[in-house]
């Protein structure tokens, strides 16, 4: 069955395993990590959330318990395969059924940076939206002050196509973000690439 045959489904909620990451559907001690990871200041600022939002453990354990039951969205968690640990999530979400596309965001904790576990969280469900969903597009926004992270997302393929102009305040400054998509002949073409 081809692509474009298959039925697409965000109610299966993999396990993809990559060198150094397994994403995997979200357990209950998933929420301790991300009680540190919310509450790291660089992950606020970069994630554009307000500096006096505050999640406690009963609204996280809330959110993060109901993310398997979702069928128009796919989150995983991140686990980094050395430790274990849980360092942060990715998400497709926003599924446009008619058109095959979706909105992509990540988020990683300060255990699992520059190591190369972004990337390749990235590279593992943006290949499942394309391979195995049969999406055609996936978008995302990146903020002008997160270089790293337009990087990951450039490595991985995506191409900016737009600037959204003074989209977020960090602090007394207005910030522009970066829209950017790739399409599934660009995966095609990119996947194999370092």
């Amino acid at each position: 069955m081809s692509v474009d045959q298959q039925t697409v489904d965000f109610s299966v909620k993999p396990t993809l395993t990559g060198e150094r990451v397994v994403l995997r559907p979200f357990v209950d001690e998933d929420v301790a990590a991300f009680e540190v990871t919310l509450a790291d200041p660089e992950v606020v600022r970069l994630t554009g959330s307000p500096p006096d939002n505050r999640f406690d453990v009963e609204r996280l354990r809330a959110w993060y318990g109901s993310r398997n039951a979702q069928t128009d969205r796919l989150d995983l968690a991140v686990v980094d395969r050395a430790s274990g640990a849980c360092v942060g999530e990715v998400v497709l979400y926003e599924w446009d059924r008619h058109n095959r596309s979706c909105t992509f965001r990540t988020l990683i904790g300060p255990a699992g940076r520059d190591r190369g576990l972004g990337t390749e969280a990235v590279r593992l469900v943006v290949g499942y939206g394309f391979e195995r969903l049969g999406l055609h597009r996936i978008s995302l926004e990146v903020f002008a002050f997160n270089p790293r992270a337009r990087r990951v997302y450039e490595k991985v393929g995506f191409v900016a196509e737009g600037v959204l102009r003074q989209v977020l305040r960090d602090g007394d400054e207005w910030v522009d973000a970066t829209v950017m998509s790739i399409l599934a002949a660009e995966w095609a073409a990119h996947r194999g690439r370092p």
